[in-house]
């Protein structure tokens, strides 16, 4: 069978120490009018606005947690009304998948609801977003390269996606250094994001040798150094590794679906207030166990080597085998100190709703071999 894929990305990608300081340079081409989509941390709206000449009008929209879709809604209005040009995402996954957002509704006439998959019309998007840069200060989602941005619903208790391929960033700015001052816990769960969007990716059912690439480096990248930047978060060759790690993860995911563990961390997150790394740290092990399980009874040699190899990508180890792989995750998920899903208030009782919402996500459709309801119910066994 011959090869076959897609592959797109953010425009332009810029990657680096200090590469922040290039964005008053990279605004010329896009307008003077900015709305600059930020987290509450206030030290961090100046360290950037610093940087700014003072023609250029900057209006602030601050994400205080995860975009729901009355903030989006919300800062949609808010950019409309300042009329701004171009938006800077400053921030972590959930500010700069809100700048993705508001930049594509701007110019987009409709509600929300329009737009979104599964709760939504999924119409496509008509008009060109208005001109985005992504800044991302943490390194696990990735969404700086991505065409989606993970929205939750209040009144469905899901959290779904935007999705379009106008919707990539026009400029990604990696600059490891932002991340230095990244408290250990998000360091953590965000690190654990990475790797999960990783190693999902590497082994769907729509892998590809290119997207593939990325994988392994970036494997290889987090298993040296997650647990260096968790424990200092001043060295900048760990911060560097994550920093890529990230973004590989999120040109992979962007290009092949991803698989259980994002199949069921968007319902789960929609309906618990737990961090997404988190979520995927207690469902990655039992995951890729069942996967293991389940393409063991079918004899698919193939999906198992490339479980084979990614143990041996994440332990060093050139004899290490799929189970290896599965037991280094659960190692590391104990390292950092994850705690387990019941103690957000994931119970037995949820595990119905759980699985019927988990089997109609997008993520799902990528997973090496489509799992039946006692096998996912047996993941979120294992899970809490």
């Amino acid at each position: 069978m011959g090869l076959n894929f897609q592959f797109a990305t953010a425009s332009k990608i810029i990657v680096g120490k200090n590469s922040v300081e290039k964005i008053p340079e990279l605004i010329k081409d896009f307008g003077r009018n900015v709305l600059l989509v930020t987290g509450k941390n206030e030290d961090r709206v100046q360290q950037l606005t610093s940087l700014l000449p003072e023609k250029v009008k900057v209006s602030v929209f601050k994400i205080p947690s995860e975009p729901t879709t009355h903030l989006i809604n919300e800062g949609v209005e808010f950019a409309r009304k300042k009329e701004c040009e171009v938006v800077i995402g400053f921030g972590g996954g959930s500010v700069i998948d809100s700048a993705k957002a508001i930049s594509a509704l701007v110019p987009n006439k409709g509600e929300l609801l329009d737009f979104l998959e599964v709760i939504g019309k999924g119409q496509p998007l008509t008009e060109r977003p208005l001109p985005c840069i992504a800044v991302p200060t943490t390194s696990g989602t990735g969404a700086e390269v991505t065409k989606n941005s993970v929205i939750k619903s209040p009144e469905h208790q899901v959290k779904v996606s935007l999705r379009s391929e106008l919707m990539y960033p026009d400029v990604a700015v990696v600059d490891p250094v932002l991340a230095r001052s990244m408290p250990t816990d998000i360091t953590t769960t965000t690190g654990v994001d990475a790797l999960t969007h990783l190693l999902e990716t590497f082994v769907s059912n729509q892998s590809n040798p290119f997207i593939d690439m990325f994988c392994r480096d970036g494997m290889q990248r987090i298993s040296r150094s997650l647990v260096k930047a968790c424990n200092n978060g001043d060295d900048l060759d760990a911060r560097e590794d994550m920093a890529l790690a990230s973004m590989m993860g999120g040109m992979a995911l962007a290009n092949v679906k991803l698989g259980a563990v994002h199949g069921f961390a968007g319902p789960m997150g929609g309906m618990f207030p737990m961090p997404h790394g988190a979520v995927c740290a207690c469902l990655l092990p039992p995951v890729m166990e069942i996967n293991l399980e389940a393409l063991t009874e079918i004899n698919d040699t193939k999906r198992i080597e490339k479980y084979d190899e990614l143990a041996k990508i994440l332990t060093g180890n050139s004899n290490a085998a799929a189970t290896d792989g599965v037991t280094w995750v659960e190692n590391l998920v104990q390292e950092l100190k994850i705690p387990k899903l019941s103690q957000f208030g994931v119970s037995k009782k949820d595990f119905e709703t759980l699985t019927s919402k988990a089997k109609v996500a997008s993520s799902m459709k990528g997973n090496p071999i489509k799992l039946g309801d006692d096998k996912l119910r047996r993941i979120l066994e294992k899970s809490v």
